[in-house]
């Protein structure tokens, strides 16, 4: 795997997490989605996330959107 499709599977984990979280516990649990998606916003633009910068320290192989 590459880090563009763990960090695909990674948000979409955090974002459904944040649902549940939202729906079943307390509103604010809606907050993590909401963060998890400005994240990836501003990473479209920018080029810049944490994770993925980890991750290719790791050793993992990027993709074509984090070269």
């Amino acid at each position: 795997m590459n880090i563009d499709r763990i960090m695909f599977a990674f948000a979409g984990a955090m974002n459904l997490l944040g649902l549940v979280l939202g729906y079943w516990l307390h509103p604010y649990g809606f907050l993590l989605s909401a963060f998890v998606g400005l994240n990836m916003f501003q990473a479209a633009f920018t080029g810049f996330c944490p994770m993925a910068m980890v991750l290719k320290k790791l050793g993992k192989r990027p993709g074509c959107a984090f070269k």
